[in-house]
């Protein structure tokens, strides 16, 4: 069995999580066609497909769905791409998945992002074949999968590698940014010298964060 290509995990950020109040929201669906059961609570659809609850949209091509107990979803979608879009909990911001396969588990608070699969949070973005994102814990994991179809597609995925991009923080107390000027003088500037942004920290998924 080949070894993955790469793997990436990291947290984009702790600051907030996705929307809490989206599982209180109907659950509206549209489609081209559509075959829904009322009484078990499972729907599957076909053709131009949109699914919203709350702040959560998928756009798909296919999907199948379910509502789970505590009335959040639980979506198999698939198309060229699946969109899926959610807003962060006590944020304007979104967080956005593209794939040609997905899987959301809203009661695990869990996306999965199979093939030419693209992970986006405000500036930030990740590519590979394979992204998994726990909303919870703003916790990310990407794989190049190297034996997937998607990755022999190089000219239009992310090939066999994960690949992606932390825009720098803002307010950074970075040189020639105002955080190092000189006193009047010529003198040493006086005073404790400002904190630094705390950098981006990878970390395996399920470890505690550095307090």
């Amino acid at each position: 069995m080949r070894l993955l290509a790469a793997i990436a995990v990291a947290t984009l950020s702790a600051a907030a999580v996705a929307e809490t109040g989206d599982r209180e929201k109907p659950i509206n669906y549209s489609a081209d066609r559509g075959d829904l059961n009322y009484e078990t609570k499972i729907g599957k659809l076909d053709g131009n497909v949109v699914l919203t609850q709350g702040t959560i949209t998928v756009r798909a091509e296919r999907l199948t769905f379910r509502q789970n107990p505590d009335n959040s979803m639980h979506v198999t979608a698939t198309g060229s791409p699946v969109t899926f879009r959610q807003k962060r909990d006590g944020s304007d911001e979104y967080y956005e998945g593209f794939a040609q396969r997905i899987e959301y588990d809203g009661a695990m608070d869990l996306l999965e992002l199979f093939d030419r699969a693209l992970l986006k949070r405000g500036p930030d973005e990740i590519r590979s074949n394979y992204i998994s994102y726990n909303a919870k814990t703003e916790l990310f994991k990407a794989e190049g999968r190297p034996d997937t179809p998607a990755a022999a597609a190089s000219d239009s995925g992310p090939g066999a590698r994960v690949r992606g991009t932390f825009q720098p923080r803002e307010g950074a107390n970075l040189p020639g940014k105002g955080g190092d000027k000189a006193a009047p003088g010529g003198a040493a500037p006086t005073g404790p010298a400002p904190k630094a942004a705390a950098p981006l920290t990878l970390r395996p998924a399920g470890e505690p964060a550095p307090k």
